[in-house]
């Protein structure tokens, strides 16, 4: 079968782990293979080797939980499958006694409870509770059976018996085995249902921001990274500590005793806890794969789009915030708001059922998400062809379960029907008039509400616009987004104004593919006559794929005043080929008529923007991937200063 939600096996071992606690047992450890009939969800789990084979709907008693004879509920505790009794038997087979009658259930309304198609018989393992004298599983016949009531499955309605469906119980009746343990769960103290999480990689942006909305919520949260254990990263290390997640050696330590351990593609599988995690039976849980879970699990939120996306959701979560909606919000980008309240930035797990995530399309995660509403905020070429991104979206788009918010671009169109579309042309129903830009922000009227945005560049009016069209379809009004949208503060990174000397402002920012970066020139350009650009490349890969566009962006949008410095191509180790260089695309460019060269090294680089820079001038540093380049951004702004001096 197909298991619709892999995060299920965390909350299947998490149930396991806790039943370890229960008195009296004869065994410590979990096995390799067991299964638990969770009571609280209704639901019948098979784990092997830490993978979720089934995942089946049950009924169990009406009258709850319980051992003693005569008492019609369903007993608690470890059992151990006693008997497979049906094999081979037609679908559909009435048992009586345990016994094939011969006759078949045809599917016709009945009002007794018939015994179907196959029986897993149980034997206590917890004398005083489930075995012995007045108590025993056994001697109750309470099995695992096929029912016609299955229109009735999921909610609690047998007599003492677990039912499933015929086609249920007969395909656990080939995946059990005599002997295999089960496990009749109570419901559990965990706020979250999944016992603690353990995250491999944890001071990622994506990892450390589940990391902090699992402890948020009131789950339990571990989590490893190398850069900890080389005494790195001591600030987000601190952020991560006073938000409840707990910090342990990246030497397979923090997997034993977790219901499941997360990763992401960045870990590799020689990682300890990966290892450690596959030696000892842990499900190994994809951080898209978790984040799909809490999608589907609140009224979600989920953004997409190759530019802006961060942005976005910042913005829807400040406007829902704003309204009173108290929302959450997992992202890949970092909030100025909440980091101003002492936090990472990039999670927050509010009250309400709403939640607003980013939903990245660049490692193909995006298929998994089934968002209450989506959107699509623009298709451009970033890290992979359009086509193979648009197939994406496509099925993004099936997966929203109330709303739809799409850009009014025209490669957008297949996705717009029946959806809300967003813009400045007259086919967009949330549409911006007015519009008057400047270098600290612009003004806009939307059907007839005036806004105004403190963060430059027309491509956050459409940010700003898709943030609106969002918040319509979860019932929030026009006029409730004015005030949040105008102390937007917004996103660490994406033309963030560290501050000026010298009468030149340094600014910091995300853009790493040719739409943003023109986008970032462009907005420069609003707030200064002349325009220093520091440019470093991502990833080989990335910059072999987009060299051209990277070429014809920066031909475009730097005057012939400006100047433009490339860095070397960010290397982050693995089997990456080395066949392109910064010097080489600087080259290109500068042969396009822009002043640009090949930085020699970050020192040489500094020194030169010293030199160069005048009153009036704006220096912009844009790359991603490299949580060094704040702190570039940082010490050229100290080297004006040092100068002013």
């Amino acid at each position: 079968m197909t298991i619709a939600d892999p995060v299920l096996a965390a909350r299947y071992r998490a149930l396991a782990l806790e039943g370890l606690l229960r008195p009296g047992l004869d065994f410590t450890e979990l096995p390799p293979r067991f299964l638990v009939a969770d009571v609280a969800r209704q639901r019948l789990g098979l784990l092997a080797d830490g993978r979720l084979l089934a995942d089946f709907p049950i009924s169990t008693a009406a009258a709850g939980l319980g051992g003693a004879d005569g008492s019609l509920r369903t007993p608690p505790g470890w059992h151990r499958i006693q008997a497979r009794i049906g094999a081979g038997a037609r679908p559909g087979a009435v048992f009586r006694e345990r016994l094939d009658t011969g006759e078949v259930w045809l599917g016709e309304e009945r009002e007794d409870d018939l015994i179907l198609d196959r029986i897993l018989t149980l034997d206590g393992l917890e004398p005083g509770v489930n075995r012995g004298p007045g108590c025993d599983t056994r001697e109750r016949t309470i099995y695992l059976h096929g029912t016609n009531q299955q229109a009735l499955l999921g909610a609690p309605v047998s007599h003492g018996c677990i039912r499933l469906s015929g086609a249920d119980v007969t395909e656990l009746f080939e995946l059990a085995r005599e002997g295999d343990l089960l496990l009749v769960a109570p419901a559990d103290a965990d706020p979250l249902g999944l016992g603690r999480l353990h995250f491999a990689g944890v001071a990622g942006s994506g990892m450390s921001a589940l990391a902090q909305y699992v402890a948020q919520r009131g789950g339990r949260a571990s989590g490893s990274d190398r850069s900890f254990d080389r005494g790195q990263g001591g600030a987000g290390r601190a952020l991560l500590e006073r938000a409840g997640v707990a910090l342990l050696p990246q030497d397979g330590s923090g997997v034993r005793g977790c219901a499941a351990v997360v990763y992401s593609t960045a870990v590799e599988e020689q990682v300890p806890d990966f290892a450690m995690a596959r030696q000892l039976g842990v499900p190994l849980v994809h951080r898209s794969e978790l984040l799909a879970h809490f999608v589907a699990d609140r009224r979600t939120l989920a953004i997409t789009g190759t530019s802006g996306k961060s942005t976005t959701v910042a913005m829807v979560f400040e406007i829902l915030r704003g309204a009173g909606r108290d929302p959450s919000v997992i992202t890949g980008g970092e909030l100025v708001a909440l980091q101003r309240e002492g936090l990472w930035g990039n999670a927050w797990a509010g009250a309400s059922d709403l939640l607003v995530v980013e939903a990245d399309e660049s490692d193909g995660s995006v298929v998994r998400y089934h968002p209450a509403v989506g959107v699509i905020l623009n298709l451009q070429r970033d890290h992979k062809e359009m086509a193979e991104v648009a197939g994406m979206f496509a099925a993004f788009r099936a997966q929203a379960r109330a709303g739809f918010v799409v850009g009014e671009a025209a490669n957008l169109a297949p996705f717009a029907a029946g959806a809300t579309v967003f813009g400045f042309g007259p086919e967009a129903r949330v549409r911006a008039e007015d519009l008057a830009e400047g270098g600290d922000g612009s003004s806009f009227r939307v059907a007839g509400t005036r806004f105004r945005l403190n963060v430059p560049g027309r491509h956050n009016v459409e940010n700003a616009l898709a943030a609106l069209a969002a918040c319509l379809e979860v019932g929030v009004p026009l006029e409730a987004a004015v005030a949040p949208l105008e102390r937007f503060q917004g996103v660490a990174r994406r033309f963030q104004i560290l501050g000026s000397a010298r009468g030149v402002e340094v600014v910091d920012d995300f853009a790493h593919n040719p739409a943003k970066v023109a986008a970032s020139l462009r907005t420069a350009h609003l707030r200064a006559g002349r325009v220093l650009a520091v440019f470093q490349p991502h990833g080989f890969g990335p910059m072999r794929f987009l060299r051209a566009d990277f070429v014809a962006a920066f031909a475009a949008e730097l005057h012939p005043q400006d100047r433009l410095w490339l860095l070397e191509i960010v290397y982050q180790g693995g089997t990456a080929t080395r066949d392109i260089s910064s010097s080489e695309v600087a080259q290109e460019i500068a042969g396009r008529g822009v002043q640009a060269v090949c930085a020699p090294s970050r020192e040489a680089l500094v020194a030169a923007l010293a030199a160069e820079a005048r009153a009036g001038d704006l220096i912009l540093v844009m790359g991603a991937r490299d949580p060094s380049l704040a702190a570039l951004s940082r010490s050229i702004l100290a080297a004006l200063g040092a100068g002013q001096a």
